[in-house]
């Protein structure tokens, strides 16, 4: 059988990229909102709304009573992050569980988000960017309050002594790059499975019938999960290595 008319003629439905849904101005500027922008609050919206429910239902929970339900979902979820947290952080955990415990359900449904037929706010690369510099910030806060600074000179020169700082330019990029490379990864990753389930409802439209959701399965949900792994993962190990007296 041949498909190449079929190809042909749905070629112009492929669409992956960033729309401006409309625009304002802002200090003489024209600012836009994006289907990006629009895909985040819903993303948002649906994390407040579930934190809000959970607060209420932990709230009105009795320590006599088995818990059941939406309770047991929630205490699921935090068990799960707790455990992942800690086994990486130790002692840190409670001064950082927030933070990690947030990026990892706003990347993780930001990277299912494709099975509503949102397109995945993490597929943005100014989303993956926000996220690594806010990650970055935190690793160097933690290096400056747990590290005197004679430290954290020996180590931006190592493994040369401090006085031959030869291999601090070299160090520096590596911790400039910090951010790049975890936005990067968390980036193409996400968008290069948007741009094959676009791909493929976009040139095979005609018979994309029930077996796209075993690519759905993959690129949202296997692909999206072991990305929000690796990406808080590395969050913690970054903050980690700072917390010498931790």
């Amino acid at each position: 059988m041949n498909f190449a008319p079929l190809v042909i003629a749905s070629a112009d439905n492929i669409d992956f990229m960033i729309h401006g849904l409309f625009s304002y101005e802002l200090f003489g500027q024209t600012v836009w909102i994006t289907n990006s922008h629009v895909c985040i609050l819903i993303v948002m919206l649906l994390l407040i709304g579930f934190a809000i429910a959970a607060n209420r239902v932990l709230v009105r929970a009795s320590a006599s009573e088995a818990p059941s339900g939406f309770q047991n979902f929630v205490e699921l979820i935090i068990e799960f992050l707790h455990s992942i947290i800690s086994g990486s952080m130790g002692k840190a955990t409670p001064r950082y569980f927030n933070y990690i415990a947030t990026i990892f359900m706003f990347i993780l449904l930001s990277n299912i988000s494709g099975l509503l037929g949102l397109r995945p706010p993490t597929a943005d690369y100014g989303t993956t960017f926000a996220l690594a510099v806010i990650t970055f910030c935190l690793i160097h806060f933690a290096q400056f309050k747990h590290n005197s600074l004679k430290s954290i000179w020996t180590d931006m020169c190592s493994p040369l002594p401090p006085w031959l700082p030869i291999w601090f330019p070299i160090n520096l990029i590596s911790e400039i790059a910090v951010p790049i490379s975890l936005s990067l990864r968390l980036f193409a990753n996400i968008l290069s499975g948007t741009v094959i389930m676009a791909l493929v409802y976009g040139l095979l439209s005609q018979i994309a019938i029930a077996w796209p959701s075993f690519l759905h399965i993959y690129f949202d949900l296997f692909s999206g999960a072991i990305q929000t792994y690796v990406f808080t993962m590395l969050t913690m190990t970054y903050i980690s290595q700072q917390l010498s007296d931790a």
